[in-house]
């Protein structure tokens, strides 16, 4: 038996925090996962941009309200459900993933959470457990599952290692070039049959 498990953003939904780059014109928030490796190093820098700047939660909550997921995502989500079990395993925070996750119908999510101040200024973060991407990978495992794991960014790669079989979905170029031992499926099709050739889902 498989679950599968995948990343959230650039997959099911938009980068939350390329967004809020467009909407605040803050050039700085547009780096992600796709460009720094380590993400406490990219968390700091965030919220280090978001103090400089004055930014509060409601701010990015405002900009993540008027998201909607990506083209095809829900019927996607709805397709994994049918044929899996499925998680989105992701290193966003609840405080913003949740008006999206309506929207997708509310799969499982695994995420982090915010700490937050009474001003509402964002002060730090919570992380589920270390590597918690891979670690979800290996509780499922551990209950006798095969898990097939898609993402595609640097953060995903430990899942992917970890999983029975892992494929980049839409990465980068860099991302590619330096992990060239994972099948990359460039759109939902492709991604499809990949899972279909792993797990004999229809």
């Amino acid at each position: 038996m498989w679950v599968i498990c995948a990343d959230l953003e650039g997959v099911f939904v938009p980068e939350i925090w390329i967004n809020v780059a467009k909407r605040t014109g803050i050039e700085k928030l547009k780096l992600t996962t796709r460009d720094i490796r380590d993400y406490d190093e990219l968390m700091k820098y965030r919220l280090q941009t978001l103090d400089d700047y004055n930014l509060k939660l409601e701010d990015i909550q405002k900009v993540i309200a008027s998201l909607e997921p990506l083209d095809g995502a829900l019927d996607f989500v709805r397709w994994l459900r049918k044929v899996s079990r499925f998680a989105i395993v992701s290193d966003t925070f609840i405080e913003f993933a949740q008006p999206l996750m309506n929207q997708l119908e509310n799969p499982l999510l695994l995420c982090h959470s915010l700490v937050v101040d009474e001003s509402g200024r964002i002060a730090g973060y919570r992380l589920r457990q270390p590597d918690p991407k891979r670690k979800t990978v290996e509780a499922f495992q551990s209950l006798n599952y095969k898990v097939l794991a898609f993402g595609d960014s640097y953060n995903d790669i430990s899942m992917l290692k970890a999983a029975d079989a892992g494929i980049l979905y839409c990465p980068p170029d860099n991302v590619v070039a330096d992990y060239p031992e994972f099948p990359v499926a460039k759109n939902v099709a492709e991604l499809k049959a990949l899972i279909r050739q792993h797990t004999c889902c229809d």
